[in-house]
């Protein structure tokens, strides 16, 4: 069985996987903006995911940001940077990503945004 710390370590390093993608397809103006939200938000998720497994902090089977964010603050972990703008990423990690057609609802991603916020949470990551 892995170790919290190997666990951790294991998604970070998914996380730095999903952070690549964004970047790439940022660069590419033909990528599909769900696909970068996507990207986005598993890079997010699975960096809050490190810093709880670091903590040994419980979390439930999620792709909730807003739900993890609350984990954070419930255990006293210092937020990531953009807490209070993550949740604007779940949709794309639940129901976008199955979701065949286009509703006028669907949320679009800003790609400078998306970029710079997985790199903050990353970082922020990192140091926990």
């Amino acid at each position: 069985m892995r170790s919290s710390t190997d666990y951790a370590a294991a998604l970070l390093g998914k996380a730095r996987d999903d952070a690549y993608v964004v970047r790439s397809m940022c660069a590419d103006a033909d990528a599909p903006g769900w696909v970068i939200g996507f990207h986005a938000q598993q890079a997010v998720e699975k960096a809050i995911k490190s810093v709880l497994t670091k903590h040994r902090v419980e979390f439930p089977r999620t792709h909730n940001l807003t739900m993890l964010v609350e984990l954070l603050r419930l255990n006293n972990i210092n937020l990531p940077p953009d807490s209070d703008g993550l949740a604007s990423l779940t949709p794309f990690g639940t129901a976008l990503r199955y979701d065949d057609t286009a509703g006028e609802d669907d949320p679009t991603i800003q790609r400078g945004w998306a970029m710079e916020v997985v790199a903050r949470t990353i970082v922020w990551a990192e140091t926990k």
